[in-house]
């Protein structure tokens, strides 16, 4: 005979203590029901992305590829166009003889760089103008308007800008990269390569560049050796040259109107 259940007394608040079995099978039941719950919501949803995904893939195939490597290919243009625009125009050539006007005259410091860059810039797009109305006429406003693709208007914009260079460019500093790049002699200029064609003209502005210097800097060392055996013959050795002669350099810079010989120089050379 089994004892009688004895209930426990809730009158004063107090809650009977359950059993820890029984809560962990209370906690299964919950888990199970809310997986119950969220199961069949995951699988439309992942249903959804997957039918997403197939449509997706459907009509965009290899077209969003294509637009990915177009981007890729158009920043690392943007990135490079001002080297470009350095190299492949007149800035090199321009930039180097103003250098080497402002290290003849003595006074490194003067004018400032930003002032020398800026005349170089404007210079460039002086000298350049012709070149960017070709282009502008041949590639840019025909693509503009729809009339070229952007593979034929980026060829039309070669031309002249090929024209530049090799108009500039010494036969021989050409001969040279042809030979090092194992490249058959070229009948016409068409078959000469841009990769060939660039470091040519880079190397003919840089050699310009030096000869045009050379001849600046021979009137102002005229002046320091001048000066320099005038003060030896007076017996003011101690004296540095560099400080009487600045003054007379300066002087018949001035008087010569040196900025403008050096632009106009400049500016004939690539005529």
């Amino acid at each position: 005979m089994t004892p009688p259940r004895v209930q426990p007394d809730l009158r004063d608040g107090t809650t009977p203590q359950r059993h820890p079995r029984w809560r962990r099978r209370a906690m299964r039941a919950s888990l199970l029901a809310g997986a119950l719950v969220w199961l069949p919501s995951c699988t439309a949803d992942a249903q959804l992305g997957n039918a997403q995904l197939r449509v997706d893939s459907g009509t965009a195939g290899g077209g969003s590829i294509n637009a990915g490597l177009e981007l890729f290919f158009l920043l690392t243009f943007l990135a490079l166009l001002p080297t470009l625009l350095m190299m492949v125009t007149s800035f090199t050539r321009v930039i180097i003889v103003l250098s080497f006007a402002r290290n003849a005259i003595g006074v490194p410091q003067l004018p400032p760089n930003q002032v020398l860059l800026g005349l170089a810039l404007f210079l460039t797009i002086f000298i350049m103008a012709p070149v960017w109305q070709e282009v502008n006429r041949t590639a840019l406003q025909p693509y503009l308007a729809g009339e070229v693709t952007q593979t034929e208007a980026l060829k039309r914009a070669e031309a002249p800008l090929r024209e530049f260079m090799l108009r500039q460019t010494r036969e021989r500093d050409l001969a040279l990269f042809m030979q090092l790049g194992q490249q058959p002699r070229p009948r016409t200029p068409d078959d000469v390569p841009t990769w060939v064609l660039v470091p040519s003209f880079i190397l003919s502005e840089l050699k310009t560049a030096f000869q045009m210097g050379f001849v600046i800097f021979i009137p102002f060392l005229i002046i320091d050796m001048i000066v320099s055996s005038a003060l030896m013959s007076m017996g003011m050795i101690m004296l540095p040259p560099v400080i009487v002669s600045l003054p007379f350099k300066v002087l018949l810079f001035v008087m010569v109107d040196g900025w403008d010989l050096i632009v106009r120089s400049l500016v004939l050379s690539f005529q």
